[in-house]
């Protein structure tokens, strides 16, 4: 079974300043890190980057320019890997995910889901807002059957690439299978496996790395 790895990095980092992706820490950049986790269980890994990007890969198998989109980002990943089975999607913002991480949920998919993905549970109450000026709360949500969702996902490779045939976007290619019955089932996510948002955020990781910036 030929599994390939689109690791997405062509956001433009506005809440960060600049493409974080390819901020640095502990000798590597985060995307760099990010290629080298999704090789403990890819063939090939896809490096989908900003069309202003002029570095030297990370370390990817090959290196494709992004949409304006993250789901046109992803297209433009799968377009590059025609001949994997499975397909490992994963934030390039995203440095620390384990090599555990990758394989369980493509474990999963190997097994006859159609979509991995790892979650955690909410522990924090949970409320519905109405964005006025101030915010104003409208309802208290159930938090039981709620999990955040995080990246790496694995995919096997037709039924993604059908999800995406109609050109949709979607904040995580998941949402695009749920919407057509897919079968997308959680795996154990990791609370170490934080997304680099904020410029605070790259202190976190490179603590958590046992790294320095």
């Amino acid at each position: 079974m030929r599994i390939a790895a689109v690791v997405v990095a062509g956001g433009r980092g506005v809440r960060f300043g600049g493409p974080k992706q390819f901020a640095a820490f502990d000798g590597a950049t985060i995307a760099a890190r990010s290629v080298a986790a999704a090789r403990s269980v890819a063939e090939q890994v896809i490096l989908v980057v900003p069309a202003s990007y002029d570095g030297a890969g990370e370390g990817a198998d090959v290196v494709v320019p992004g949409g304006a989109t993250r789901s046109a980002s992803v297209r433009a990943g799968l377009a590059a890997c025609p001949d994997a089975d499975i397909v490992v999607v994963h934030d390039a913002a995203r440095p620390l995910a384990s090599p555990a991480l990758f394989h369980a949920v493509v474990d999963a998919v190997a097994n006859g889901a159609d979509a991995a993905i790892p979650g955690l549970a909410i522990t924090d109450t949970v409320k519905r807002v109405r964005r006025d000026r101030p915010w104003r709360v409208e309802e208290t949500v159930p938090r039981d059957d709620l999990v955040t969702v995080q990246t790496p996902q694995a995919f096997r490779k037709s039924v993604l690439v059908a999800a995406h045939a109609d050109g949709d976007d979607a904040t995580d290619d998941a949402a695009l299978l749920e919407s057509r019955g897919a079968s997308v089932v959680i795996v154990p996510g990791d609370v170490d496996n934080i997304k680099v948002t904020e410029p605070h955020d790259l202190d976190r990781v490179a603590q958590l790395a046992g790294g320095a910036r």
